[in-house]
């Protein structure tokens, strides 16, 4: 059974100005700190100057240092500021719904069901029964840099994605039936992508009964998006975290590419070196985003060259083997690159808000040697890498559109 409590304290926009003045992409959907201090000089409201305070600086060249004590002070302060500003207002008892409409996929709504999850949910080695079930590995200095900001703030901002079946679709019908019912208290636009972000407050006890029992029909959650926010909250003995659970087939996914540092490397070597594991075609083109599984685009010395991984190249009964940038980590980085850890600094992963035309650009500037683009993981494989209590790839799955920070937040204390 999954369960879904009320957030005790939450702190809201007032209205949809606010929440478009407010709210922000994740801290970790940024290239850089300087991405993240461009964005606030333009939207100084944003609550990016609590969640990286270290960017919230005069000028770039006087940023902090990530999870410093000086950056973690000015967190606090900045989110006292948060608390007491005419911007906000605090509800207490609250669910929330989170609906994403996104123009990118008129066929489809996809509404959610936010609160606080248990921290003792999520399965462990120490909990192999809890129903929140993690696929990626957790870098622990990573997880406690967060906790601290929580510890700092009294506050979570960050929210957990997590997935559901809804296989009877009860759920969705219940969140859809509610949100029918009336108006959204507020949304914001992301307009990066043109995506409305939804927002429901809801207070009234028989509501939230209702739909919390319709969220506990489910046996088992995944965590999509925010795998580090979840253990921080674990780190810092908060009990709970902030999260929406959708129901899995309303998901979108997009590609996460990569730009390799690989100084010397040739095509004529990575042919000849691939061709065991691949078979290899030159393109013509000028841009190639793979849109199908198992087909793989590789640019370099101007050209791009697409790779289908040959049979051989991986287990197909093992999910997480069967992801092709498993397939690319373990055939062409480590295999052939000497790149043996999937998370080392010549490997620098590209969200899907970036384009093939970027990534062709980075690697024709000489800021990188070459670059791979991968289709996007789909939503089965990525719920039966779950299934088989497997661990994805790291930086395998970008979900599209993401949640927005800063639309619903818990205060703690």
């Amino acid at each position: 059974m999954v369960t879904v409590n009320p957030i005790r304290r939450a702190l809201v926009p007032v209205d949809p100005g606010a929440a478009q003045r407010l709210c922000s992409p994740n801290y970790d959907e940024f290239q850089s700190d300087r991405e993240i201090w461009d964005l606030l000089q333009v939207q100084p409201e944003s609550v990016l100057r609590v969640t990286m305070p270290h960017c919230n600086a005069p000028h770039a060249d006087e940023m902090l240092g990530d999870g410093s004590p000086e950056a973690l002070a000015i967190g606090a302060e900045k989110m006292a500021q948060l608390v007491a500003s005419s911007s906000t207002r605090v509800i207490e008892s609250a669910l929330f719904l989170y609906e994403i409409v996104d123009p990118a996929r008129p066929g489809v709504r996809q509404i959610g069901l936010g609160g606080m999850a248990p921290t003792d949910d999520i399965r462990t080695e120490a909990t192999p029964d809890g129903v929140i079930i993690r696929n990626e590995g957790i870098r622990e200095e990573k997880a406690r840099g967060r906790a601290d900001l929580i510890e700092a703030t009294s506050a979570i901002i960050g929210t957990v994605n997590l997935s559901v079946d809804d296989a009877t679709g009860k759920l969705l019908n219940a969140l859809q039936d509610y949100a029918d019912g009336r108006a959204c208290d507020f949304e914001a636009i992301d307009k990066e992508d043109s995506s409305a972000h939804r927002i429901w407050i809801v207070t009234a006890a028989d509501e939230i009964a209702s739909l919390r029992g319709s969220l506990a029909a489910e046996p088992h959650a995944y965590v999509a998006d925010g795998n580090h926010r979840s253990a921080a909250a674990a780190m810092r003995g908060t009990g709970e975290f902030l999260t929406v659970f959708f129901p899995a087939h309303t998901m979108g996914l997009a590609p996460y590419n990569r730009l390799v540092a690989a100084p010397g490397i040739t095509r004529a070597h990575l042919e000849k070196a691939l061709r065991e594991s691949f078979e290899i075609e030159s393109l013509d083109l000028p841009e190639y985003q793979p849109d199908e599984v198992h087909e793989i685009g590789l640019y370099l010395e101007g050209a791009w060259l697409k790779l289908v991984p040959r049979d051989s190249a991986f287990d197909d009964s093992n999910a997480a083997q069967s992801i092709d940038s498993d397939i690319v980590q373990r055939h062409l980085f480590a295999g052939v690159l000497g790149i043996e850890d999937p998370r080392a600094k010549e490997l620098t992963f590209v969200g899907g808000n970036r384009d093939a035309a970027y990534l062709r650009a980075e690697v024709d500037a000489g800021r990188h040697d070459l670059a791979v683009t991968l289709a996007p993981v789909t939503i089965d494989q990525f719920i039966e890498v779950c299934r088989q209590n497997r661990i994805m790839p790291p930086k395998s799955t970008w979900f599209q559109p993401k949640i927005r920070s800063g639309l619903v937040m818990a205060l703690l204390g």
